[in-house]
């Protein structure tokens, strides 16, 4: 996508080819920043403190990280030292896990002087992987949103959770990635986006992106999204994943599980959209089984914004001496998802329904 006229990826090789550029996330909306990752620890690091977030992005961050582990030492056990801590850096998107098994399997069957090429080039098909993919959940879901268009006047209504948007991927995005798609086909479309808290990343990173691409959108509080839907304000939720079981469980961003649970009570399809790398066919309860991770609760109890005179300032929100829990997902159940877009279409949320577009999981199970 594009920033002041220039396309970028969120992640990208540098000019020496050995090191990587990365989009600091943690630096939107307000600075555009880029950061250059030279090392697998640095790559370790950007993913760990959300320099670089979002599942799919986080995976070609970690297949990049261990090309940089190669790059430093090909030897068989530092495959397995950069593997176990690039693994380490967030537990619950599946894309972190799948792209070091699928890069590090390659590499153990390479000799050791040949590695550091082959990996350098999984971790850029990884991510052209992911472009593509993008794109065609993008072609998918907005036929969705077209179909909508055909039957109501004025815009189409969409209601997103987090950022799930290119920079949550390498380009395109995942939820957003439909409305993309519609707004440059002409479609009128008009984005909820919920302010996502903690870390804000509805308010700052998805309205950043579709303030750039020129959406129109309103950020609202994350409790207003059930209040829109009773009055009939909201078309259609579209969410991203971090984690799709095989029976269709999607785990989210802490939140969604609500924005689902609304959307049922209003009638109102909620959809969850992802790439293939997103789906764990190794799990089918979601609620029971998906790892959520827990992170700082200084993320709830603090707030880093921009003050009226420009400079940036970190303010306590929480009464002093309150203990803070922060889970960073939570999981809404197959059966309040109306299907799943993924590049090869929209499955029912369900083991025979993700099947009938990945048949060849049966034939590997």
């Amino acid at each position: 996508m594009k920033i002041d006229g220039r396309h970028y990826r969120t992640i990208f090789p540098d000019k020496d080819g050995a090191a990587v550029e990365v989009i600091d996330q943690t630096r939107l909306p307000f600075a555009f920043e880029l950061q250059r990752l030279a090392t697998m620890d640095d790559a370790a690091r950007a993913i760990r403190t959300m320099v670089v977030r979002g599942a799919p992005l986080i995976g070609v961050t970690a297949a990049y990280g261990l090309a940089l582990a190669m790059r430093e030492d090909a030897s068989s056990e530092n495959i397995e030292r950069a593997v176990a801590a690039l693994a380490a850096t967030r537990p619950t998107a599946i894309n972190l896990r799948w792209a070091l098994d699928r890069a590090a399997a390659l590499l153990r069957a390479a000799p050791e002087q040949d590695r550091e090429v082959l990996a350098y080039a999984e971790a850029a098909r990884i991510a052209d992987e992911d472009v593509a993919s993008c794109r065609s959940i993008g072609e998918h879901g907005a036929r969705l949103l077209s179909a909508i268009a055909d039957r109501k006047d004025g815009p189409v209504n969409v209601l997103t959770h987090c950022n799930a948007g290119w920079l949550a991927t390498v380009d395109w995005g995942t939820a957003l990635a439909p409305i993309y798609v519609a707004h440059d086909a002409g479609v009128p479309v008009h984005v909820w986006v919920d302010e996502t808290r903690p870390r804000n990343q509805g308010a700052a990173l998805t309205a950043f992106e579709l303030n750039a691409h020129g959406v129109p959108h309103t950020v609202i509080a994350d409790n207003a999204g059930g209040h829109l839907m009773q009055h009939a304000q909201v078309d259609i939720c579209i969410v991203g994943s971090d984690r799709t079981t095989a029976s269709g469980d999607v785990c989210n961003k802490i939140g969604t599980y609500l924005k689902a649970l609304a959307a049922h009570d209003n009638r109102v399809p909620f959809y969850a959209a992802l790439p293939f790398s997103t789906i764990d066919w190794t799990l089918n309860d979601g609620v029971a089984e998906i790892p959520i991770e827990e992170r700082d609760g200084r993320e709830v109890s603090h707030m880093t914004g921009r003050t009226d005179e420009g400079g940036f300032a970190t303010v306590q929100v929480v009464s002093p001496g309150s203990p803070v829990a922060n889970p960073a997902f939570d999981v809404t159940p197959a059966r309040l998802v109306t299907g799943i877009i993924t590049e090869r279409g929209i499955a029912e949320p369900s083991t025979d329904g993700l099947l009938s577009l990945y048949p060849e999981r049966k034939q590997a199970a």
